[in-house]
């Protein structure tokens, strides 16, 4: 940018928080990784809840999602967006369109996109582009805000770039998703009455709330009323305090009633869609969390069984169900296994 004639103080790195706390201090060092970009250019968060901070742009014509954005989006020049493509477990995909809405939008936006009408239907899922209720809002929003390019990415397990895919945006990114279905999607031909999976290992196994992603990528593989046994450090505890509330209410309330208090709902709490999210491999089958560093006031309120022998909780569902075959994910939501058989 800078070669091509931008001066350095007209350029601003916006970090796309959604509605996520934001990045400071030695967590933004190690966001950006690199000294000069945070000596030289504004490197901002993006705050849904500033109402000031957000241009509306109206509503969209599909499903009437309300569409105010970050306002230094759209006032800017030039819009790159930059993402990371891998298997998002409500939008089908993460980057591209996903950097806009909900990335740099207006809690209003969000919390739409979130709300129970969205998230129960079934397309909206994993490595799932087609009539994903999410995917094709984000789309027709990327088109209101007008003119916007990306670079969309994807790594493999060691962190190591292996596709850029840069344009306009929509085309950039289902480059990338053509490329990464190969490695991310695994037919498998069957199912399991027993599924042993992760949250993916660090950064992404730090909370529970970022735990459940891992929960719900396997359920093309559990056999109904199967056993799902997932590992995450949670190190990090169980997440934000609007989780926590929404957890416990899950916990109150129960399954059932506590989907029925969302449906009722024109916008979700904050971070309530995770808690929705969970009741999926809850229908499902049984839920198993090990995790050594999940403090026992959390535990509680996550609404699913506790093991601390994984050896030991595999060997008791084996017998539970008198079936020897297991399934394991090492890589968490980021290798998605289908029972269809591979073509």
């Amino acid at each position: 940018m800078i070669a091509g004639g931008i001066p350095k103080n007209k350029i601003t790195v916006l970090i796309a928080t959604g509605l996520h706390r934001p990045n400071l201090g030695e967590e933004l060092e190690e966001l950006v990784n690199d000294p000069w970009v945070l000596e030289n250019v504004r490197v901002e968060n993006h705050y849904a809840l500033n109402d000031e901070d957000h241009v509306d742009l109206g509503v969209t014509k599909g499903r009437g999602v309300p569409v105010k954005l970050d306002k230094r989006l759209v006032d800017a020049d030039l819009r790159i967006a930059t993402g990371l493509v891998e298997p998002h477990f409500m939008a089908g995909y993460s980057g591209g369109r996903k950097v806009v809405a909900p990335g740099v939008a207006h809690h209003e936006t969000i919390r739409t996109f979130h709300s129970a009408r969205f998230m129960e239907d079934p397309a909206a899922k994993e490595c799932n582009l087609v009539a994903n209720p999410l995917h094709e809002e984000q789309l027709e929003i990327v088109q209101m805000l007008g003119e916007t390019y990306a670079l969309n990415t994807v790594i493999d397990e060691k962190r190591r770039l292996v596709f850029a895919s840069f344009g306009e945006i929509i085309q950039s990114h289902l480059s990338a998703v053509e490329f990464v279905r190969e490695f991310t999607e695994i037919p498998v031909g069957r199912t399991f009455k027993t599924v042993v999976t992760s949250a993916a290992g660090y950064p992404l196994d730090q909370t529970y709330y970022q735990t459940v992603k891992g929960m719900v990528t396997p359920l093309d593989i559990l056999a109904p009323g199967g056993t799902l046994i997932i590992a995450s450090h949670c190190g990090e505890g169980l997440g934000s305090p609007h989780f926590r509330a929404a957890q416990e209410k899950l916990v109150a309330m129960g399954p059932t009633a506590f989907l029925d208090s969302l449906l009722a709902k024109s916008f979700a709490d904050v971070d309530e869609w995770q808690t929705e999210m969970q009741l999926k491999p809850m229908r499902a089958g049984h839920v198993h969390l090990y995790s050594s560093h999940l403090p026992e006031a959390d535990f509680a309120v996550t609404g699913i069984s506790r093991v601390t022998d994984l050896t030991a909780a595999i060997a008791a569902s084996i017998k539970t169900h008198g079936d020897a075959d297991i399934a394991v994910i090492p890589e968490g939501p980021y290798v998605v296994p289908q029972a269809r058989k591979k073509a």
